[in-house]
C-alpha cells in the first residue's frame, strides 16, 4: 500500500452528509475502528482478495462496463461561451426528426477480438440523456442523427461501441453519444464498511483514465473543516483498490457541508483490464461525470 500525493482541484459542493453503508450486501459490513490508521490498508487487501477469482469478477469481465464519458464532443467544441454553457447546463433544442431504434442488435468490439451484441437505444432516448436542462438560456440545436460508433474505455479495455452521431447546428462534425446500456453491476463478493470515518470513506466516482493507462483521476469527498482528501492505492494482478480518507480533520464545531475534489493518482503500471475497486464500498468505482451526462451503475 502506498500513499499517493494529490493533485487536487476544488470541484462541486453539495450540502448533504454521507449516510451509512448498506449492511445487506453479501459478506455483511466490515467495521472500521475510529483512529485506526491502518484501516484503509487492511480493508483494501480484503476487498482485493474477495474479488480475486470470484464469480462477480467473472461476470464483470464478460460484461460491458464503461469507464469513459458516454459523450464525445464535436471537433473544435466549443465555438463560444454560450455553446459551452448550453452543453454544461444540458440545454438542447431539437429541429429535425430522430431515427427509431434498429431491430438488429449493435456490436461492441474489443481490441482482443472479442465482441458482445446488445440492443441499441433509439436516437430519441439518447437525445433525452443530453437534453435535461429545459431552461431559457443558450441551447445547442440538434438537426438530425445517424447510427455510427465511437471508441470508449471499458472494464475490458478500449472498445468500439455503437453510438448516435448527432448533427449540431454550426459544427462540421457530430456530437456522439453511446447507444447501448451498461451491464448491471454483479453482486459484490464483499459488503461495504458500515460507517464512514476520517480514515476510510467512499469515493464519489471515477473521472478519467489518461491515455497512458497509469494516470487515474478520481472524485473524492471531504468536509469544510479539514485539509482535504487523500487516496491510497493497492495494486494486484487483477485489481486496483483505492482507499479514500480525509487529512487534518478539525475537532471543533463544523458545518455538514460536503465538498468534492478531483484527485489524480499515478499507478505502477497501466490499468489494462484490472478492476478499479473502492475499498469502502467493496464495489467497482463507478464512472460518473457532473451533470449526469455519462453512464454509471447502481
Amino acid at each position: 500500500m502506498r500513499s499517493v500525493k494529490l493533485l487536487v482541484v476544488l470541484g462541486l459542493v453539495a450540502a448533504a452528509a454521507v449516510g451509512c453503508g448498506d449492511e445487506t450486501t453479501p459478506g455483511g459490513g466490515d467495521k472500521v475502528r475510529d483512529g485506526d490508521t491502518a484501516a484503509g490498508s487492511e480493508r483494501a487487501r480484503r476487498v482485493a482478495a474477495a474479488w480475486a477469482g470470484s464469480e462477480a469478477a467473472r461476470v464483470w469481465q464478460r460484461g460491458y462496463h464503461p469507464l469513459g464519458d458516454a459523450v464525445q464532443l464535436p471537433e473544435g467544441a466549443f465555438h463560444n461561451d454560450a455553446d459551452k454553457r448550453a452543453y454544461l447546463t444540458q440545454n438542447f433544442e431539437l429541429r429535425g426528426s430522430l431515427p427509431d431504434a434498429p431491430k438488429k442488435k449493435g456490436e461492441i468490439r474489443w481490441r482482443d477480438g472479442s465482441s458482445l451484441a446488445l440492443p441499441v437505444t433509439s436516437a430519441r432516448a439518447a437525445y433525452e440523456k443530453l437534453d435535461r436542462g429545459g431552461n431559457s438560456g443558450p441551447a445547442l440545436t440538434v438537426t438530425g442523427a445517424r447510427l455510427g460508433d465511437m471508441t470508449l474505455l471499458t472494464s475490458r479495455g478500449a472498445a468500439t461501441v455503437p453510438a448516435w452521431h448527432f448533427t449540431i447546428k454550426g459544427y462540421d462534425t457530430a456530437l456522439k453519444r453511446v447507444a447501448v446500456t451498461p451491464a448491471k453491476l454483479p453482486r459484490p463478493p464483499i459488503g461495504p464498511v458500515r460507517q464512514q470515518t476520517a480514515e476510510l470513506g467512499p469515493l464519489a466516482g471515477l473521472d478519467t483514465i489518461a491515455e497512458d493507462g497509469r494516470t487515474v483521476t478520481l472524485r473524492a469527498e471531504h468536509g469544510a473543516c479539514d485539509d482535504g482528501p487523500a487516496v491510497d492505492v493497492l495494486e494486484t494482478a487483477g485489481s486496483v483498490v483505492f482507499s479514500a480518507s480525509v487529512r487534518g480533520v478539525s475537532d471543533g464545531p463544523c458545518t455538514s457541508e460536503l465538498r468534492i475534489e478531483k484527485v489524480t493518482v499515478k499507478l505502477d503500471r497501466p490499468v489494462g483490464d484490472r478492476m478499479l475497486l473502492d475499498a469502502f464500498t467493496g464495489r467497482p468505482v463507478p464512472h460518473e461525470q457532473p451533470r449526469s451526462t455519462s453512464p454509471t451503475w447502481s
